[in-house]
């Protein structure tokens, strides 16, 4: 019997290929294995082909993921022998990337063995781990379309390579020191890891080049470099992350438990945010309850983590530009790093660590980067048209569709200037070739004024605009495999809204074609425009003026006027304004500081909630009116605001219940651990059924994916 398989998936550079082949072996299988621009196709012949197709799903390689085996007889050839086949070209890109995954355990025990012929090389790979996404320029993924096609293999590598037995069969970025990147310490040479680590050591900030960019390093112990890397790269009181060496190191740092533990572990190696146990330099995370741990997840940051201790690793740029990720850029870091610690891979495409928090025991996303992008987030239905979600303007992400499909991009950032706005264009460009994907229609943001609106309608294909609040809705929906109609809550810090005014504190009844405005946060005056965002006590007098009491005269004048006062019912001024008051944040220095903190400061034990009337609509000015006639500690009033919001938002729901039992809940806001957990315990005791994020991120990361969910089920 002989059968011919087709395997799509995330099936191209996890060792599918080798694995089929020891597969067929141990079940005396002929046949042949070859990777295309679909992802896997063999032919198998002997008794046992069953056996082997059940096998393709339940024993594939840890990276692998086998989204469907289809087969279909073919006649007998009776031809000896198993072989892998060459890909053949010409044919149109249908195939999955995996995203780049940390060092397996096999690489490191080479990597600290005096034995091996790789021992304490800073590139270690295998089938099982290693550079992927960043290193891909074409499909499909074989060597000469990787940036690894400059580096010829050693007879020792290729013999590797070309045993169906060995780890490395068919690896594609497959090298060792004799052949493969090297690693050089600037200025002044010498052995690179130890000069790198005695610079951290006596206080340099050093550039790293790492998987998707270079990343600024200080040692997370040393008050002066923190200081000075702060100063340099202009990031005031944003916190930084900070890799350690292993487990142990975590544990000393922060409090670890079951899912944080599985979190740092996995091979997708993400920053997790933790409460703090043990203080590092205070410049680190000032005034921060958590720090963002990670552990290495490259060889190069193993052996520079034996040397030092715990090291702040940041993106390295100036504060709101991307990351730099070619080694012909580095003058943009001039005037930052002392040291560069760096090597001839070139990274084909910039990738910023990701981000989670652990909620409710499992992650929750905040920043889906590497070790999660490019793998696809699967659509309940497949989209009938190639499309294109242009994002948010904060927080940017693209997302294109084909099919079932949804490929989410990594963190572009906040496109407010060329750097990043070029690395958004670029972006698109490099997923559209690599995934064959032309889109037909483009849905993006109703804000005229973002850029990603702007170039979404410079695009030659139909234009679908979808509302700011009904895309995080469809987000939660599409993530959650759900159609709807729910009662979405959809909470953060600004959207456009169809009437005018700025949106932000939305009840919608949605589905994933269309929404309904059910209700909302009283809206109050933004004194200032975009400066009540910078500067929150500007929020605090909206609220107060609101309520009739005395503010400050300036900006009571211009609310009154309505000059450069929009109305908003952003539930993100509405925290700041209450940070604000409780003396936590009068202005502030990255976007979502104010609540942030107002988040820290709140007392988990505190269980009573401040009351919000709701009629209409939800007035929130009450919950600032309480809290201003509470005497009680900041950190008992931050809680029982924190709970009167939740409390508002499950009481609204209620009103609601006739058109939904189940809630979706959305947006920046929900990223606030506090409140998601109080508003979720509120709603399931309220007997509703809610859900929250899982794949992709709640904030205006999570937009695009929301946009293309919507311009799915609506276009044909």
């Amino acid at each position: 019997m002989r059968v011919a398989v087709r395997v799509s998936g995330v099936v191209q550079g996890v060792g599918f290929r080798p694995f089929v082949h020891r597969l067929a072996s141990r079940l005396d299988l002929t046949g042949f294995v070859g990777n295309d621009v679909h992802g896997v196709f063999a032919e198998v012949e002997g008794d046992a082909v069953a056996a082997f197709v059940e096998a393709l799903r339940a024993e594939a390689p840890p990276l692998a993921v086998v989204e469907e085996v289809r087969t279909w007889a073919v006649p007998d050839t009776g031809v000896p022998g198993f072989r892998i086949v060459e890909s053949p070209g010409g044919a149109r890109a249908d195939t999955l990337i995996s995203a780049d995954s940390a060092t397996c355990d096999d690489c490191l025990r080479e990597l600290w063995d005096p034995g091996d012929r790789r021992f304490r090389y800073p590139f270690v790979n295998c089938t099982h781990c290693g550079p992927r996404f960043t290193i891909v320029t074409g499909v499909p993924y074989d060597r000469p379309f990787t940036t690894m096609a400059g580096f010829g293999m050693c007879s020792e590598c290729e013999q590797e390579y070309e045993d169906p037995r060995d780890r490395r069969f068919h690896a594609q970025p497959v090298c060792c020191p004799a052949c493969g990147p090297t690693l050089r310490f600037e200025p002044g040479g010498g052995e690179p890891i130890g000069a790198a680590a005695r610079a951290l050591r006596e206080g340099a900030v050093l550039a790293v080049k790492g998987l998707g960019g270079y990343h600024l390093a200080v040692g997370a112990r040393h008050e002066e470099a923190a200081r000075n890397l702060r100063a340099r790269k202009h990031r005031e009181d944003k916190p930084f992350a900070v890799m350690v060496a292993d487990l142990g190191q975590a544990r000393e740092l922060a409090e670890v438990d079951d899912a944080a533990e599985t979190a740092l572990c996995s091979r997708r190696r993400p920053i997790v945010l933790l409460p703090k146990k043990e203080e590092l330099a205070a410049a680190v995370a000032p005034g921060n309850r958590r720090i963002g741990l990670m552990l290495p997840y490259t060889p190069l940051h193993h052996l520079l983590l034996e040397l030092t201790g715990p090291i702040v690793l940041t993106s390295a740029n100036v504060s709101d530009e991307p990351i730099v990720y070619r080694d012909d850029e580095l003058g943009r870091l001039g005037d930052i790093a002392d040291a560069f610690l760096t090597h001839d891979r070139p990274i084909h495409i910039r990738t910023d660590d990701s981000v989670v928090r652990i909620v409710r025991n499992r992650e929750q996303l905040q920043r889906r980067s590497r070790g999660y992008a490019p793998e696809p987030v699967s659509l309940k239905q497949p989209a009938k048209q190639h499309v294109l979600g242009c994002g948010a303007e904060l927080k940017n992400t693209f997302c294109l569709v084909k099919g079932r499909h949804a490929v989410l991009s990594h963190h572009i950032g906040d496109l407010e200037n060329y750097e990043t706005l070029r690395s958004f264009t670029e972006g698109i460009e490099h997923f559209k070739r690599l995934f064959d994907v032309d889109p037909v229609v483009v849905a993006h943001d109703l804000h005229p004024e973002y850029l990603s609106t702007k170039y979404a309608l410079d695009q030659d294909a139909e234009l679908l605009g979808v509302q700011h609040h009904h895309a995080h809705i469809a987000s939660c929906l599409a993530d959650n495999g759900e159609d709807g109609p729910v009662l979405g809550v959809a909470f953060d810090g600004t959207g456009f809204g169809p009437d005018g005014t700025i949106w932000g504190g939305e009840f919608l009844l949605a589905d994933l074609t269309t929404y309904q405005r059910l209700s909302h946060l009283n809206p109050v005056r933004m004194p200032g425009g975009a400066q009540a965002i910078r500067q929150p006590w500007r929020m605090a007098a909206s609220y107060v003026d609101a309520l009739g009491r005395p503010a400050r005269e300036d900006v009571v004048k211009l609310i009154r006027s309505g000059l450069n006062s929009p109305l908003t019912s952003s539930a993100g001024r509405l925290f700041d304004a209450a940070a604000a008051l409780l003396g936590v944040r009068e202005t502030v220095n990255y976007e979502g500081q104010a609540a942030i903190e107002l988040e820290q400061l709140a007392d988990p034990a505190e269980k009573t909630a401040y009351r919000a009337r709701i009629d209409d609509v939800v007035h929130g000015e009450d919950l600032i009116a309480a809290l201003l006639d509470d005497s009680s500690p900041e950190a008992t009033r931050a809680a029982r605001f924190h709970n009167g919001v939740a409390d508002a938002i499950a009481r609204t729901c209620d009103r609601f219940r006739e058109h939904s039992t189940t809630v979706a809940l959305s947006g920046g806001v929900f990223q606030n651990v506090f409140l998601l957990d109080r508003t979720v315990e509120n709603l399931e005791n309220s007997g509703f059924r809610v859900l929250t994020h899982r794949r992709v991120p709640a904030n205006d990361g999570g937009i695009s994916f929301g946009q293309v969910a919507v311009a799915s089920r609506t276009t044909r």
